[in-house]
């Protein structure tokens, strides 16, 4: 292969590490280090900019008996922060959380955090299902609020939910902290796995031209 050849190689082997690497790399870092992700309060509840995708699902929480706590944020590293509105249901003790996912999509998660320090997560979207000593993680897709919180009530059978009181705005930042740090680690790392192996190749390929080219 020509100079030009070779460089021609080494450029485009370099675009296509650089795409891989913007589009995966930070989420190895989150598969490696799960707790660096930052959660931070962001607005009460009577100063929520509540997304107009999100109001129908926020108007069936409340019909259930949630009532808005606030909003927050979480920022994995190299990325934005994702915004998160927060709802809490004191009697039944759960939290319900709505974001924006992929393409704008509405999602919606409950949440309860145990005494033991456990949680139990119940997604209308598709989640890793983990059953594990005081973990309990899943999902049912594109369930109505009504018909998500019957199943994680169902779920939280034969475990111990936080006191009432527990079910605060502060309450669910600390939830959140605590998930991160502890018990979801598990469940990030298999969903950030793919992220972990295309980084990987990436790299690779980094290499890969530059010997080659030092070969050549």
């Amino acid at each position: 292969m020509n100079v030009l050849g070779q460089l021609g190689f080494v450029v485009a082997s370099l675009v296509l590490a650089g795409v891989l690497l913007s589009l995966n790399f930070w989420r190895a870092l989150l598969f490696f280090f799960p707790g660096t992700v930052r959660i931070e309060p962001e607005a009460p509840a009577d100063q929520m900019d509540l997304p107009e995708a999100l109001a129908p699902l926020a108007g069936q929480l409340q019909a259930l008996g949630f009532t808005p706590l606030g909003s927050h944020e979480e920022k994995p590293l190299l990325q934005g922060a994702t915004r998160s509105y927060t709802w809490a249901h004191p009697g039944e003790r759960v939290f319900a959380t709505l974001h924006l996912g992929k393409e704008e999509l509405p999602r919606l998660y409950l949440l309860t955090p145990l005494a033991s320090g456990g949680f139990v997560v119940t997604a209308s979207y598709r989640r890793p299902a983990l059953d594990l000593p005081g973990y309990r993680s899943g999902s049912l897709e594109d369930a109505s609020p009504e018909r998500l919180l019957r199943a994680h009530v169902r779920r939280l059978d034969g475990l111990g939910p936080a006191e009432p009181g527990a079910f605060t705005w502060e309450g669910r930042v600390q939830a959140g902290r605590a998930w991160y740090q502890g018990l979801g680690r598990r469940e990030i790392r298999r969903q950030n796995l793919q992220g972990v192996l295309w980084t990987a190749i990436a790299l690779a390929i980094v290499a890969g031209a530059f010997l080659g080219r030092r070969a050549g």
